[in-house]
């Protein structure tokens, strides 16, 4: 398929990735954005879903112990996804709030085990999740 600017803002739009990650993603995928989409939603084999949902625990944990400001997680030094956590937020974390934890698992599994996830503190101090 054809790669255009029209394929990369349908990526865009649907995964919440920026203009270089997605056209990543689409490499990834011969520049076809439904696969592209279904690559980042993490809807892969049952094996890639336990380990991103192990990640997602240790993360989940890493965010109720408190003064985490963000999540980052990054492919070969580039910040693919970065999500806000704040405080109001947290208070839901085990279930009502669902949309940035899908954000991150389906990032994970579109980039695969090779990105770097770090909790970022508001100290700006960071723990490496993965």
């Amino acid at each position: 398929m054809e790669l255009t600017i029209e394929v990369i803002e349908k990526v865009m739009n649907a995964t919440g990735l920026d203009y270089a990650a997605a056209k990543a993603l689409l490499a990834e995928t011969d520049n076809d954005p439904d696969k592209a989409i279904e690559k980042f939603s993490g809807t892969g084999n049952d094996e890639t879903k336990e380990k991103v949902d192990d990640i997602i625990r240790k993360i989940k944990d890493t965010v109720e112990e408190g003064n985490v400001d963000r999540i980052q997680i990054s492919k070969d030094e580039q910040i693919v996804l970065s999500v806000p956590v704040n405080v109001g937020i947290i208070g839901g974390i085990i279930g009502a709030v669902a949309a940035p934890w899908a954000l991150i698992a389906g990032a994970i599994a579109a980039f695969g085990f090779g990105c770097k996830i770090e909790v970022v503190k508001k100290d700006g101090t960071t723990d490496i999740v993965k």
